[in-house]
């Protein structure tokens, strides 16, 4: 087995417009070099946890002012209860990061200890949590921004998008560097609450200023009212949004440098500290200066405009905290990717999101959060307060499952005796008490907060977890498929071709060398004509190919029905299960992709259509024809001197079988298997593999240290027919499904092969079609055998 690997050029085979915007592919073996140091990991994992205390506060007031005027009394209780449980989570959640080095957070650990529904449901709490953290961080530090500069409110989901814009490309360009790029805002954030805390309590010595009124939300009231049992448990509840992002560390543990598992546990300690500190600190000067809930201007703002004025300072605390509530949202950039990454290689999210972009990074799970977060923005108008609603029942319904799971780990740990790990008693209490208080937390946000829009979060949720259930069902049914063993490698079938004219031009010219390189037991020449083939046509046929080849046979049409007319005439040929039927479609290509779609819509259907049709394979002859230029019109088909043959395989399965005894019946000079190295961990397996099937042709190796496989693909073909008496064929098997929404399931990769090779010279591209059943039919095929 050979192994080669493909040469990056300046681009790395990256277009210009991408390379501005997002960077220089990065090889794949400098993976490691993209790990964070603490430094870096707080701001790129705990900006949602640090900037929730610019709203915690907020959310609690907000509650208990709609009650009571005389709310103030009960800020602290409340903010010293939520300071309690997120110690307690912090601590919890410690515990798992060092049991759980390789991360995964909620999903791994409620899947491991408490069944698949269980981590299921965490995912599906954890990837809507994640939507709703950019959402609502966008809002809220569009909020901040508009109480300095109220004049900016009537273009508030303008602005709103245009973060999530600035906030995906950041992430685009790798971890390290949106890290980099957001730890300056994120401690200058940390620096400026903590001074306007410090100089806040050093006023209050004398008595506390009392900020300058402004207009209280409409739903506020001016009485005072009694404040009841579910007052608190809601106000409670919507202060618990200061617990958002605690479990963003867990999830990104292989992110850190090494040792992991230590510096995500020391950070996320670091990041509990300081959040518990800033909270408290602002609720304590809420609870004495008296600020109001008001849609000009927030609680933070508000208390910072009475300890500074109207000055810098005051202007700083602003600008920060609008920046890291923005940012915020850079943590669900960080764990939606990963965690998606992860569902998607257990086979419960679609393949494509386990696949690393040009910055290695996980770049769909990117794309595919902020579009979701762009259409909250937009349906609920940046409202921060309809969001926030929506938050929290994800938070702590993950929290509990993650906790509830750590002590069945802890349990399994005692059964080993004397192996158990150290301190497993201590962890296992202190997990206890997260899941119980966790538990008891989710059942008050819960209730407090169904009729406000919990419930579509908490109805949402079952809806994401069958979808999960779909999907790995899809995967299994298709795995189960590929690995049946029914087809064996050796002595393939009769290939029959059938050769499609539409012209005699110079494609078709090119196609007959070609079929004529391999000699095919049974050929046929089919023309789409209405009647009998014109006799002046016949007889340049004859004059073109010189003899030796069949006549032309007609091929109605009526209609116009090219696929249905093709169908016809290959259902009256014969064929055992073993047999191939090739049917050869020469076309001239000019221009660019897109005007070859626009142009050639009947041919593209035929192509694909032929290709569910009973053991056929449909062969690809393009010619590249510059305009005005025509090659082998005005003399006879020129057979190549040498032909090979390259199977491109994924894979050892059944598929593959197929196509590699499809590629021995070619005859060609030479036939090679060739597997392109998107994963480093799968070669060995694959080599293996390759080995134990006894296929009976070489498997190359291509190295793809970019994750792209256009140059790697291109210089492969290029390394042949760069001898200019040399024609390349491309041998891919084809998965097709059933049902068109599986399309989404798959990385397509058979149409990029086609797309890329269209307008390579001297190059055929034939698909060996494998026809997958949907499920039920699979399992009515099983139960049948």
């Amino acid at each position: 087995m050979a192994t080669t690997s493909a040469r990056p050029t300046g681009r790395n085979g990256t277009s210009l417009p991408k390379r501005i915007l997002v960077g220089r592919a990065v090889s794949s073996s400098r993976l490691e070099h993209t790990l964070l140091p603490k430094v870096l990991a707080l701001p790129v994992f705990s900006s949602d946890a640090l900037s929730s205390v610019a709203y915690a506060t907020e959310e609690i007031l907000h509650v208990l002012l709609t009650y009571t005027i005389a709310a103030y009394a009960f800020v602290m209780p409340i903010a010293i209860a939520i300071g309690s449980l997120m110690t307690i989570v912090v601590l919890s959640y410690r515990q798992t990061v060092k049991a759980y080095p390789n991360g995964g957070g909620a999903y791994i650990v409620s899947k491991e200890n408490l069944g698949t529904i269980p981590g299921l449901i965490a995912a599906a709490a954890l990837l809507t949590d994640y939507v709703l953290t950019v959402s609502v961080s966008v809002v809220a530090g569009v909020f901040a921004m508009t109480s300095a500069a109220p004049g900016l409110l009537p273009i508030k989901v303008e602005i709103s998008l245009g973060f999530v814009i600035l906030i995906t490309l950041a992430n685009l360009r790798g971890v390290r560097e949106s890290g980099t790029l957001f730890a300056f805002p994120t401690y200058a954030f940390i620096v400026s609450i903590l001074i306007m805390i410090s100089t806040g309590l050093v006023r209050c010595v004398g008595g506390c200023p009392h900020p300058t009124p402004v207009p209280p939300s409409a739903d506020l009231t001016s009485a005072v009212g009694a404040v009841g049992l579910f007052a608190i448990l809601r106000a409670f509840s919507s202060g618990s949004t200061a617990l958002t992002g605690v479990e963003a560390i867990s999830n990104g543990v292989p992110a850190f440098r090494r040792p992991q598992a230590k510096n995500a546990a020391e950070t996320l300690a670091i990041m509990g500290a300081v959040s518990v500190t800033m909270f408290l600190g602002i609720s304590f000067l809420a609870s004495r200066m008296h600020p109001t809930v008001s849609d000009q201007r927030s609680v933070v703002g508000q208390i910072a405009e009475a300890t500074f004025g109207k000055g810098i300072a005051f202007y700083l605390v602003q600008i920060f905290t609008a920046a890291i509530l923005v940012l915020a949202a850079n943590t669900s950039f960080q764990d939606f990717p990963r965690l998606s990454s992860i569902l998607a290689r257990d086979r419960f999210m679609p393949r494509q999101f386990a696949n690393r972009g040009d910055r290695l990074v996980f770049s769909n799970g990117v794309i595919v959060l902020a579009a979701f977060a762009s259409l909250l923005i937009v349906i609920f108008d940046a409202d921060l307060t309809r969001l926030i609603q929506l938050y929290v029942v994800g938070v702590f319904t993950s929290f509990t499952l993650s906790q509830t799971g750590m002590v069945r780990h802890w349990l399994k740990e005692k059964r080993k005796g004397e192996a158990a790990a150290k301190g497993w008693r201590r962890s296992m209490i202190i997990n206890g008490i997260g899941a119980a208080t966790t538990g008891l937390v989710l059942v008050v946000v819960a209730y407090t907060k169904f009729k406000h829009g919990a419930w579509i979060v908490i109805a949402a949720m079952p809806f994401i977890v069958l979808l999960f259930r779909s999907i790995h069902d899809h995967y299994v049914s298709v795995m189960e498929q590929l690995r049946e063993g029914v087809l064996r490698p050796g002595p393939s079938g009769v290939n029959s071709v059938v050769l499609l004219v539409r012209a005699l031009d110079g494609a078709t010219a090119e196609a007959l060398g070609y079929l004529r390189s391999f000699r095919p037991p049974e050929l046929r020449v089919v023309f789409l004509a209405s009647g009998a083939v014109p006799v002046d046509l016949a007889e340049r046929w004859r004059e073109m190919t010189g003899g030796g080849v069949p006549d032309i046979e007609p091929l109605a049409c009526p209609g116009g029905d090219l696929l249905g007319a093709a169908r016809g005439y290959l259902a009256g040929i014969d064929r055992a299960p073993e047999d191939f039927v090739t049917v050869i479609v020469p076309e001239t290509v000019r221009g660019g992709l897109f005007g070859y779609l626009l142009g050639n819509r009947q041919l593209v259907r035929l192509k694909a259509g032929l290709l569910r049709e009973p053991n056929v394979v449909v062969c690809d002859v393009p010619l590249l024809q510059p305009e005005g230029a025509e090659r082998g019109v005005d003399r006879r088909s020129l057979i190549p001197q040498r032909t090979v043959v390259l199977v491109f395989v994924s894979a050892v399965h059944d598929p593959t079988v197929r196509a590699v005894s499809y590629a021995r019946t070619l005859g060609a000079t030479e036939t090679r298997a060739v597997y392109f190295d998107l994963d480093p961990d799968q070669v060995h397996s694959m080599e293996e593999a390759w080995f134990d099937k006894g296929l009976g042709i070489p498997l190359d190796i291509v190295e793809t240290p970019f994750r792209d496989l256009t140059r790697p693909m291109l210089e492969e073909v290029r390394r042949f027919t760069s001898r200019p008496d040399t024609l390349v064929s491309v041998v891919i098997p084809e998965l097709l499904v059933t049902k068109w929404r599986h399309l989404l399931l798959h990385n397509q990769n058979a149409l990029f092969v086609k797309r890329l090779l269209l307008f390579e010279e001297r190059t055929v591209l034939t698909s060996v079609p494998y026809l997958l059943r949907d499920r039920k039919a699979h399992v009515a095929a099983q139960d049948s055998a």
